[in-house]
């Protein structure tokens, strides 16, 4: 059973910063995806950034130059550190684990950028 539980969400002010983290338990393959997607309430779940096993970094273009993703792999550990953030920033978080064409998801953090 593969469980990803995040944390570090928050309210913050804009042009603030925040730092997620997403912590994955359980047994997978070490070759994986893990990432961060974000919603809106009446919005499709939309992709922010991912990082493959030992791959570069992808990054939705609307965070580019302002979110930075990393993984540390001996942890099973997953962030997002979110500089100038705004309020278009605001959404639940969803942490995302891919592996053998199975997607795990985390229950989501809320982060909410005040103007």
């Amino acid at each position: 059973q593969v469980q990803l539980v995040e944390s570090g969400g928050g309210l913050v002010q804009a042009g603030g910063s925040l730092r997620l983290s997403c912590a994955a338990s359980g047994t997978f393959f070490s070759i994986n995806t893990m990432g961060w997607y974000r919603q809106v309430p009446g919005k499709q779940r939309e992709l922010v950034a991912t990082i493959r096993t030992g791959g570069s970094p992808n990054y939705a273009d609307d965070v580019k130059g302002r979110f930075t993703i990393s993984r540390d792999n001996t942890k099973k550990t997953v962030y997002l550190q979110m500089n100038s953030l705004t309020p278009e920033d605001t959404a639940v978080y969803y942490c995302n684990l891919r592996t053998l064409g199975l997607d795990y998801w985390g229950q989501g953090t809320q982060v909410t950028v005040s103007s």
